[in-house]
């Protein structure tokens, strides 16, 4: 009964926040008026009320209302009464500590497996699969568990960037830092371009995007590049 939508960001390009999944988040939210939104994430620090701004702006172009789960005196309720939830990006880390503090995990995996119709971007895509241990954020705080919903049977690495041939960075790529995860985890990793994301139905795993692929990562295998609209079902 899973009903998903995960993606890379909440912007793309030039355009304002959340713009080009607005279409898609009608047909996901078409069952409620009121969305419950997860800030916890905090991107750039930023206070949950400011996020919550962001968030209501969006989602009025659309008709729907967003309340900021931060306002509820019981917020394990407030998800297991939820008739739709986003959860938007930010630090991975200070976003999985505050679900642990506050009991959230088991409630907001419940609900989403049940069938409740759930956005995540970002961080709010990393909590989806079964840790956030190929996230690109710092460790800014130490969550009691890495461990997240096991909404799909693979993690996702959001914004994921190719290495460029011109470039002077001696850094680490992505692509390397996921060669060293699977050295230790044998979890499928998709590395998710910007504009992109994954779309959840039942047990049905869909790669969305306008023309755009996704990297593909498991344990002892040559990673290879997904087309846009390919099923991810195989991961499962």
């Amino acid at each position: 009964m899973t009903n998903c939508i995960l993606a890379s960001t909440s912007t793309l390009y030039k355009g304002t926040y959340l713009d080009y999944l607005l279409e898609s988040l009608c047909e996901l939210f078409k069952n409620t008026d009121e969305v419950i939104f997860i800030p916890y994430a905090q991107p750039s620090g930023i206070s949950f009320d400011t996020y919550e701004t962001i968030a209501k702006t969006a989602f009025e172009k659309i008709d729907k209302e967003i309340r900021s789960i931060h306002r509820f005196e019981n917020p394990a309720e407030t998800i297991s009464n939820a008739k739709g939830i986003f959860t938007g990006g930010g630090n991975s880390f200070v976003l999985v500590n505050e679900l642990y503090r506050l009991k959230l995990i088991k409630p907001l995996q419940k609900i989403i497996k049940n069938g409740t119709p759930y956005l995540g971007t970002s961080a709010g895509s990393n909590i989806a699969g079964p840790s956030i241990k190929t996230t690109n954020d710092m460790p800014i705080v130490y969550p009691p568990s890495f461990n997240t919903l096991s909404v799909v049977p693979f993690n996702i690495n959001p914004h994921y960037l190719d290495p460029q041939p011109n470039s002077t960075h001696k850094g680490e790529t992505r692509e390397t830092r996921i060669k060293e995860f699977h050295k230790f985890n044998s979890t499928p990793v998709v590395g998710l371009r910007e504009g992109s994301w994954v779309r959840v139905q039942n047990n049905t795993l869909k790669l969305i995007g306008d023309g755009l692929t996704a990297r593909i990562f498991e344990q002892n295998k040559v990673p290879f590049e997904l087309d846009a609209n390919s099923s991810l079902d195989f991961l499962h």
